[in-house]
């Protein structure tokens, strides 16, 4: 897959409806947008693994601990703590081969094998640390991909919603706190996580591309053209950040105070 058409594809994931969203292979167009060298079939082939071993394992185990060994002890998928901040760590086709990745990532592993056995798991944009959604007869539970799939107890929610800076009123509400996101949603994450490190450390290049998936995933966003933007400003291709930031401005009316100033910047320094 050449990165036009990563592009392509991207740009039909982005037009279809969240329940039809194709999670897996709208990720796997993302890492090979980001590096068109490598060969998807490997990642494939792990997820239809993932998927088999997880339907063995239903026959003979709760929902939960048949998801969690399936993915952590069969595929050992589990979450980098020792270079976290690496890149690869939120490419599914670097994961899928370093079986280490961030727990957003990860998380696109989990999903794609739940939904392939039936099961009802969803992500949850949990505030600091991405988490999954299950469904069992006992009501729904976190699952943490990155720690192989751990179950987190409500009072452990709470304690991790009072530490990102929610108020307690909010921490206490687990129907918030575990509120399903959408699968559109999750990729999206991915991609603004990919955006934040690599604006951090000035690859504007890979924030550019980062930025660009995100404005595909979900067109009628302003918020991806401006990031856009500043990684083309970050580049000193002007011209483009303009280009970016007319997008920006078109899509939310033009009401975006920031991206006006923001343009006007730009263009004084064109000048």
């Amino acid at each position: 897959m050449t990165r036009g058409e990563a592009e392509a594809f991207l740009t039909g994931a982005g037009k279809t409806q969240d329940e039809d969203f194709p999670l897996f292979e709208a990720a796997i167009a993302c890492a090979l947008h980001e590096d068109p060298s490598r060969d998807p079939a490997p990642t494939r082939a792990l997820a239809a693994e993932g998927a088999e071993r997880l339907q063995r394992r239903l026959m003979s185990e709760s929902p939960e601990q048949a998801l969690s060994e399936a993915m952590s002890g069969d595929l050992r998928l589990t979450g980098d703590l020792l270079t976290y901040d690496h890149p690869d760590n939120a490419d599914v086709v670097a994961v899928s081969e370093r079986r280490r990745g961030i727990p957003v990532a990860l998380g696109v592993f989990y999903l794609d094998a739940a939904r392939r056995c039936g099961l009802k798991v969803a992500g949850v944009d949990f505030p600091g640390h991405f988490l999954l959604r299950i469904e069992t007869e006992e009501g729904p539970l976190a699952m943490d991909p990155f720690s192989e799939g751990r179950v987190i107890m409500p009072s452990e929610l709470t304690r991790r919603a009072l530490h990102t800076g929610l108020t307690p009123d909010v921490a206490d509400r687990l129907d918030v706190l575990m509120s399903p996101a959408s699968d559109r949603a999750v990729l999206i994450r991915l991609q603004n996580n990919i955006f934040a490190r690599a604006a951090a450390v000035h690859d504007f290049p890979r924030a550019e591309r980062s930025a660009l998936r995100r404005a595909l995933l979900d067109p009628k966003d302003h918020r991806p053209w401006i990031d856009v933007a500043a990684a083309r400003e970050g580049q000193g291709a002007l011209a483009g950040a303009l280009e970016a930031l007319g997008r920006a401005q078109i899509l939310d009316g033009g009401a975006t105070i920031a991206a006006r100033a923001f343009r006007e910047r730009v263009r004084l320094k064109l000048n």
